[in-house]
């Protein structure tokens, strides 16, 4: 994803590289980033947080949670923006980061593709259409080193669905199924997991009812979509001061 960014960044006639991070002990350090371009950019790959930063305006952070949160006190104290494609944040977490936000400009989103967002904006209306008679199954689809499960993407269109039913997304989800586990309550989202190979991100949201099925479905063939919306979220948070935004504002839908 790292090497993703850069690409769409050094393509970009409008955003300018200004620092690359990765973790202590990675081969990569000190490396310049746009080697694997085929060309120098000027910016050597580093593990000091600080100096990444230092001419940056805005830092575009796909790490682990505690990998952001601990860039975010880092960005705060520097007056850096913040665009997060990290997933998996606790509810704690979340608040943590809100907090930073009454500092700084901060875009958070479980999925940085324009396609996926427009679907969460889909299924909002499909759920509202469909509240009786349909049962509602997420299914997604990773690669086998993603850590987390289900996806924040997966979660993420779970609670756009459970919110245009009226529901509560944790109180009314299914994470598993095993054994005699009975006929399945109609008021329940169920989800299901499936890690394998190198699959960049497929989610599908099935409403199943009698006689029929609606399933609504995307599928990423390249992380560089992930790219591009990021940069549309670095674009967006030029004319921002603080505060916490999503896709949405990003796309104005």
């Amino acid at each position: 994803m790292g090497r993703m960014l850069i690409e769409a960044v050094s393509a970009a006639d409008d955003v300018v590289l200004a620092g690359a991070l990765d973790v202590p002990g990675s081969p990569a350090i000190g490396h310049d980033a746009t080697a694997f371009l085929g060309k120098a950019g000027g910016v050597a790959i580093t593990s000091d947080l600080k100096a990444g930063l230092a001419n940056s305006q805005v830092l575009i952070d796909f790490t682990r949670p505690e990998g952001t949160l601990a860039h975010l006190a880092a960005c705060e104290s520097m007056g850096v923006k913040v665009v997060i494609g990290t997933t998996g944040f606790s509810d704690a977490q979340k608040a943590q980061i809100a907090e930073h936000a009454k500092h700084i400009a901060v875009m958070m989103a479980p999925n940085m593709s324009v396609g996926v967002n427009v679907v969460l904006k889909l299924l909002e209306t499909a759920a509202r259409a469909l509240n009786k008679g349909f049962d509602i199954e997420v299914i997604e689809a990773h690669h086998r080193h993603k850590v987390d499960a289900p996806s924040g993407t997966a979660l993420a269109m779970g609670e756009v669905v459970a919110k245009a039913l009226g529901r509560d997304l944790k109180e009314c989800a299914v994470y598993g199924r095993e054994g005699i586990t009975g006929e399945r309550d109609p008021s329940t989202i169920g989800f299901a997991t499936v890690r394998g190979g190198d699959i960049i991100g497929d989610h599908t949201v099935l409403f199943a009812g009698t006689g029929e099925r609606i399933e609504i479905t995307h599928k990423s063939s390249s992380r560089v979509v992930y790219a591009q919306g990021s940069l549309r979220a670095a674009r967006f948070l030029a004319t921002k001061t603080q505060g916490i935004f999503g896709m949405n504002e990003v796309l104005g839908i």
